[in-house]
């Protein structure tokens, strides 16, 4: 294979066309605020669904960083007592990795979930601070 240097009097050279990539917002709260309805959506539904199924069906945006902080709105919603883990499923993008598939949580219990989840979040931290102390 040989490389050819392209000249660089002013000739115009035809470039291949960029992948087709989604639209990427730049404040990370600011993503959160658009996706976030589709995500509260999806888990009214009733119906068992997956993070990336969601964002191709309504073509949302990436965050400002979408290789980490995809990850992170899961967490948010589990937080928000929105959505629960329901179980794994096949990646839409490769078939042989597994990926987590969630369900929404009834909207009548989701501040109990909430509450509940906060309320675990601070023992678990408590305990660790009391097993530091102890040491």
């Amino acid at each position: 294979m040989s490389y050819i240097q392209p000249a660089f009097d002013g000739t115009e050279i035809a470039a291949a066309a960029p992948a087709k990539s989604r639209r990427r917002v730049d404040d990370f709260e600011a993503w959160v605020d658009e996706v976030w309805p589709f995500y509260v959506a999806a888990a009214d539904t009733g119906r068992p669904f997956t993070i990336d199924e969601i964002s191709r069906k309504h073509q949302l945006p990436d965050p400002p960083s979408p290789k980490s902080q995809w990850g992170s709105l899961p967490g948010r919603l589990l937080d928000a007592g929105i959505i629960r883990h329901h179980g794994y499923g096949q990646s839409a993008r490769c078939r042989r990795s597994l990926v987590h598939v969630w369900i929404g949580v009834p909207a009548a219990h989701r501040e109990a979930v909430a509450r509940r989840r906060r309320e675990d979040r601070a023992a678990a931290r408590e305990a660790r601070q009391q097993g530091r102390a102890a040491a």
